[in-house]
């Protein structure tokens, strides 16, 4: 289909694991999350993709890499949601002073507004409609869940409702002309 996108979450960092928000933070790879990327290259095998991007983020450029697409196209608008003050903390240590936060219902402090990640994310999907074939986009958790809501014509924060972890593949695409998840958080 010309009008469809691959996703792929980059694999496991410490901060992944540990549940600390990262954003901005340039960590790599975890030895189990090269691992698991590598296993990207056989699911992906036989697709033939119009353009690859990726976050400029080295956890995922190098999921990209082990994945198969060393080449892949840095873009700017797949870095992760900017989490501002609460980069590395968890979301139990910051409900500890704003109790039932979540990325997709309050504000960061000195983070990115949901309607920044929302203009980031609309580009993106501009970008996948006009490629002429499927793209495969390599970046994080939270943006890519913003990615799929604008990709259904929902707001940022339906994001909320689409769990997804490290090193899984999901994709986007239509029934007919409707936008709809194909797969998801496999």
């Amino acid at each position: 289909m010309a009008d469809s996108a691959f996703l792929a979450r980059h694999g496991a960092t410490e901060w992944s694991v540990s549940g600390r928000h990262t954003s901005r933070t340039d960590l790599p790879l975890l030895p189990e999350g090269e691992e698991v990327a590598r296993g990207l290259a056989d699911r992906l095998a036989g697709t033939t993709f119009a353009e690859v991007l990726t976050s400029p983020l080295q956890r995922a450029r190098r999921t990209a890499e082990l994945a198969g697409f060393p080449d892949a196209e840095v873009c700017d608008d797949l870095l992760e949601w900017g989490y501002g003050d609460y980069e590395g903390r968890t979301t139990a240590e910051i409900r500890e002073e704003v109790p039932g936060w979540t990325i997709w219902t309050h504000p960061s402090p000195g983070g990115e507004a949901a309607s920044a990640v929302a203009a980031r994310c609309d580009r993106v999907v501009a970008r996948i409609r006009a490629a002429g074939g499927p793209v495969l986009v390599f970046a994080h958790g939270h943006v890519l869940r913003a990615l799929a809501a604008r990709w259904l014509g929902l707001p940022v924060a339906d994001g909320r409702l689409f769990r997804l972890d490290t090193a899984t593949l999901s994709e986007l695409g239509h029934e007919r002309e409707t936008p709809v998840l194909l797969r998801w958080n496999s």
